[in-house]
């Protein structure tokens, strides 16, 4: 097909311009930041920094980004944010958007929807995106763990009724891992680049822009017809998704001096957190109080 040289063409500019070192800012879990410039030495879920850094007071900070290593994640995180005043008014705009049209809905929606209800529909969506995590989990490298997730998608399609039902969770202890083609190129040491916020899909980062346009292959529901389908399938899973988690946002900003760049943070070291496998990394995502940069988010 014609979109593959392309998508190999994207792929290979993004290895190259993670090479040289460009400005960045820093900024720290508080929400204050500190800006940095200059050049230095040469990864969805915690980061490098760009720019030259002074050795005698580095924290232990990667001097690039796109270094396959990772920095320590309960220090600081800083990643580049060039596009920031752009970055920003999408935030106000997305803010908005979530605040006064989606929040009000789903509110509307969770009364109306008894919970039981809505779980099952959380657990058919978590089925059907089956071939999204299948797949990147290939790409990685993780035999076992595709195997595993061919089996729960086996048993809950039949055992748990289209998947309704997470059969193979409840019965027979198989907790389905997210994976995405973000975090695949991430396992391929391509760093995050630059940060991004990205209208109603909230935040990302180049690589993880490229790794949504990667993943739109793979998604069932874009191949739903007629498009009014595929579209209210994909309204009708973001809006169930919030449901279980209204809130969660507002109490966010509440403790952010910044919200900003708290979510920016808060996104780029989940986001490396899951790159790298890290202990208990899939676990926080899937938990209750899972990245709660999410929850203003239409598309994840």
């Amino acid at each position: 097909m014609k979109f593959y040289p392309a998508f190999i063409n994207i792929i290979m500019i993004l290895t190259v311009i993670t090479s040289p070192a460009v400005a960045g800012n820093s900024a720290d879990q508080t929400g204050q930041t500190t800006s940095f410039s200059g050049s230095g030495p040469s990864p969805d879920q915690a980061t490098g920094l760009y720019g030259r850094v002074d050795t005698a007071e580095d924290d232990g900070f990667e001097a690039d980004i796109f270094q396959e290593g990772q920095v320590d994640q309960s220090a600081h995180t800083i990643v580049s944010d060039p596009l920031e005043g752009f970055n920003r008014a999408v935030f106000v705009f997305n803010d908005k958007l979530y605040l006064y049209g989606l929040k009000p809905i789903t509110k509307g929606y969770a009364r109306v929807v008894p919970t039981f209800a809505r779980k099952g529909i959380r657990n058919f969506f978590n089925n059907l995106f089956f071939p999204i995590r299948f797949v990147n989990k290939l790409l990685q490298g993780k035999g076992e763990a595709a195997g595993m997730e061919f089996s729960a998608f086996f048993i809950n399609t039949t055992l748990g009724f289209g998947g309704f039902n997470d059969f193979a969770q409840k019965y027979v202890g198989i907790r389905f891992q997210d994976e995405d083609f973000g975090q695949t190129l991430g396992t391929y040491g391509i760093g995050n680049g630059f940060y991004l916020m990205l209208p109603v899909l909230g935040p990302s980062s180049l690589r993880d822009a490229v790794g949504r346009a990667g993943d739109w292959f793979i998604n069932p529901i874009n191949y739903a017809q007629p498009w009014e389908l595929s579209w209210g399938s994909w309204g009708l899973e973001k809006v169930n998704w919030i449901s279980f988690h209204i809130g969660e946002y507002e109490a966010f900003k509440k403790a952010s001096i910044d919200p900003y760049t708290a979510m920016r943070n808060a996104y780029i070291q989940n986001r490396n957190a899951l790159v790298e496998d890290l202990p208990g990394a899939q676990k926080l995502k899937h938990s209750k109080n899972k990245d709660k940069t999410q929850s203003m988010t239409v598309l994840q």
